[in-house]
């Protein structure tokens, strides 16, 4: 069975930082480019960014570009996604994904910023 388990969210003042974990199991890992999405209350879910499978590459969603950062190891089977300079617009469930729609994404894990 595929399972991807999200971390790491927290409420967090404006101007924090978080660092969200995602463990990967059931597929390889290592061969799929993975995604973050994210999902606000009574918005739709929006793309986040992604890495490809060596983590060589990634490419983010103009509202996060140069304050986030995704990572991932393979060897953990693990993608990661550092979350600086958090605004109260980044209030969200964040979800890691197979694929950047998030058909095929985990349960989530919650980051509220507020201060």
């Amino acid at each position: 069975e595929e399972q991807l388990v999200e971390s790491g969210g927290a409420l967090v003042q404006p101007g924090g930082s978080l660092r969200l974990s995602c463990v990967a199991s059931g597929f390889p890992f290592s061969r799929f480019t993975m995604h973050w999405v994210r999902q606000a209350p009574g918005k739709e879910l929006e793309w986040v960014s992604q890495t490809n499978s060596y983590g060589t590459w990634s490419t983010y969603a103009d509202s996060v570009k140069g304050r986030f950062t995704i990572s991932r190891d393979n060897d953990k089977n693990t993608l990661y996604l550092q979350l600086n300079s958090l605004k109260t617009e980044d209030t969200a469930m964040y979800y890691c994904a197979k694929d950047r729609q998030g058909v095929a994404r985990g349960q989530g894990t919650q980051v509220t910023v507020s201060s």
